[in-house]
């Protein structure tokens, strides 16, 4: 379900295995992960139960869930933050929190999250469907 090594992870990502664009970031940071700082969640792994998080799967879908060592949900952009910061980009990460640029993150990653399904080819007929 999840690909953790390490007990010394900073963020858990929980990341919609069946969207490709998210694929496509989840193996970029997996590459770059080599201290296994990362724990990798897949909420399209059919073990996968959100009831085991006291959340529904509505919630993981709607947008990027991350989770702190400490039990603390981070949601949207800052999961991004927290992932980018783990595999040694602290200092892009930080601007990412100047004020333009973060208004701006954060409008495009609600736009991107409200549109996702539609995005990646997982609607039919104007209706969007999760397995």
């Amino acid at each position: 379900m999840n690909g953790e090594v390490s007990n010394d992870w900073q963020v858990e990502v929980f990341y919609d295995g069946k969207c490709p664009l998210c694929l496509r970031e989840i193996k970029l940071l997996r590459r770059f992960d080599r201290k296994e700082r990362i724990r990798f969640t897949d909420i399209a792994d059919p073990l996968f139960s959100p009831a085991n998080y006291a959340m529904t799967m509505k919630d993981f879908m709607d947008e990027i869930q991350g989770r702190l060592p400490g039990g603390e949900w981070i949601t949207g952009v800052e999961v991004f933050r927290r992932l980018y910061a783990a595999i040694g980009l602290k200092p892009i990460v930080s601007l990412t929190r100047l004020p333009g640029i973060s208004h701006g993150l954060e409008f495009g990653y609600r736009v991107f999250a409200k549109n996702r399904l539609r995005l990646t080819g997982r609607c039919d007929d104007g209706t969007c469907k999760v397995d």
